[in-house]
């Protein structure tokens, strides 16, 4: 028993897959916005591309909400579900200016390759998210919608009306779950997979130890997307363009300022 202790005692620590989480001011947020905006204006054509990747799905949106609204919020959901992944491009240029290399768009567009098995593990993931959140969403029509789906405008009237607040709370919580499962698995994931070849497990862990060191900072970032993202819809998905690359660029910078070197093992 004796040999055995010493033996652990001399034994060297093996490095941990996790790494250290760092807290951050409560101001990190904004800085974070104003390096994704100096990002963008350094690689302008680049990231312009995925802009409009994103307002392309934006108009997508639109084209189905116009013949089968019941299934938009789903294809919302999926917008900012799938929205870290489609995003691995602009965290890619991100990762590239910051080493002082010359932003291609072509090598962006694969830049998943570097550590497939982690990417599509973790799209996988997001895919499942939004199936279930497509269930739940049309679960919920259903439960107040007994009589079968409402026109479009008695859609609208059921939003707008304080009679039906129950309907939107409900919607609204809902949504908000989903929101929240996957904000925090991928609040530095998507990053962390790309930079360090992380597995998927350990990003999402880390992602989620992230959002429990930093929760009122993390909520004010998620706030912050949500704006910004909201700017890009409320102009027609044509302020998607700029805004979807800014916060695709400030989300590597989060991730740069939230998570540390790999913790030494016990």
């Amino acid at each position: 028993m004796t040999d055995s202790a010493g033996a652990d005692a001399h034994r060297p620590n093996r490095p941990t897959p996790f790494p250290k989480i760092r807290r951050v001011a409560i101001a990190a947020p904004l800085r974070w916005i104003g390096s994704g905006w100096r990002d963008f204006r350094r690689a302008p054509a680049a990231s312009g591309f995925y802009g409009a990747a994103f307002a392309l799905m934006g108009w997508l949106i639109y084209l189905v909400f116009s013949h089968a609204y019941e299934y938009t919020s789903a294809l919302t959901a999926g917008f900012l579900l799938v929205g870290p992944f489609v995003a691995t491009g602009l965290y890619d240029i991100s990762r590239r200016l910051e080493h002082g290399e010359t932003v291609a768009l072509r090598s962006t567009l694969t830049a998943w390759r570097t550590n497939v098995g982690a990417f599509s593990l973790f799209a996988l993931v997001l895919t499942v998210i939004l199936l279930v959140w497509a269930r739940a969403s049309l679960v919920t029509f259903a439960l107040f919608f007994s009589t079968g789906m409402p026109t479009l405008s008695g859609f609208l009237q059921r939003v707008v009306s304080l009679e039906h607040l129950d309907f939107l709370l409900t919607y609204l919580a809902v949504g908000l779950v989903f929101a929240a499962i996957v904000f925090s698995v991928s609040v530095v994931s998507v990053p962390m997979m790309l930079d360090r070849g992380t597995d998927t497990i350990v990003a999402a862990l880390t992602s989620v130890r992230a959002l429990a060191e930093n929760p009122v900072v993390l909520t004010v970032w998620a706030l912050l997307i949500v704006l910004l993202i909201g700017i890009g819809f409320a102009t027609l998905f044509v302020g998607l363009v700029v805004t979807a690359p800014i916060v695709g660029h400030a989300t590597w910078h989060a991730y740069r300022d939230l998570i540390g070197p790999a913790a030494p093992g016990p």
